[in-house]
């Protein structure tokens, strides 16, 4: 029976870990680690403002599950970083808990925009991983770059079903090029 290749592949990549664990990060890793972390807090941030400010259950089920992986992800790079001895960045406050009615309505953001806010900052990071992961030298930093990117691109897929299901998705205008325009 031949092995499945992704078990295969993390298992050549945990047997090289042990190798380079040791070695100092490069400029470009700590400033990758530290700009992520400083996203995640900065997203925790956001989805508790959200969590304020929707009493639609689906959205707030989306927003606590994004909540859970921001807050998972940040203890996991600050954990890493200060092992590294790296300085943390500055992190905004939580937000206090709140009722619907307690926010003005001038300044209550829709559940559509909550969960746009939400999809433009998972694609970031899913960027900001994939950058960290590609200029990665150090085998174990790689790893946790591979895992945040594989837990944002899961939480991903359901936060866009959410999103076409209640009609939030933002499409932009289909292309047609100029030779394959359809009859009207």
């Amino acid at each position: 029976m031949m092995p499945n290749p992704f078990e295969a592949f993390w298992q050549s990549l945990k047997q090289m870990t042990d190798s380079d664990v040791d070695a100092p990060m490069h400029v470009g890793e700590v400033m990758n680690c530290w700009t992520y972390l400083a996203m995640m807090k900065e997203m925790l941030r956001y989805e508790e403002a959200g969590l304020n400010m929707t009493s639609d259950e689906e959205l707030r089920d989306m927003l606590t599950n994004a909540h859970k992986l921001c807050q998972s992800q940040a203890e996991q790079m600050e954990a890493f970083l200060i092992k590294e001895g790296v300085q943390m960045p500055e992190s905004p406050a939580p937000k206090p808990q709140q009722t619907l009615s307690d926010i003005p309505a001038g300044i209550h953001i829709s559940d559509d925009e909550l969960a746009n806010g939400v999809s433009i900052k998972v694609a970031a990071a899913i960027i900001e991983s994939a950058t960290g992961q590609s200029q990665a030298i150090r085998t174990d930093l790689g790893m946790m770059w591979a895992k945040m990117q594989s837990e944002m691109l899961t939480f991903s897929t359901t936060l866009k079903s959410l999103m076409k299901h209640r009609g939030w998705v933002k499409v932009p205008p289909y292309y047609q090029p100029s030779g394959n325009r359809q009859k009207e």
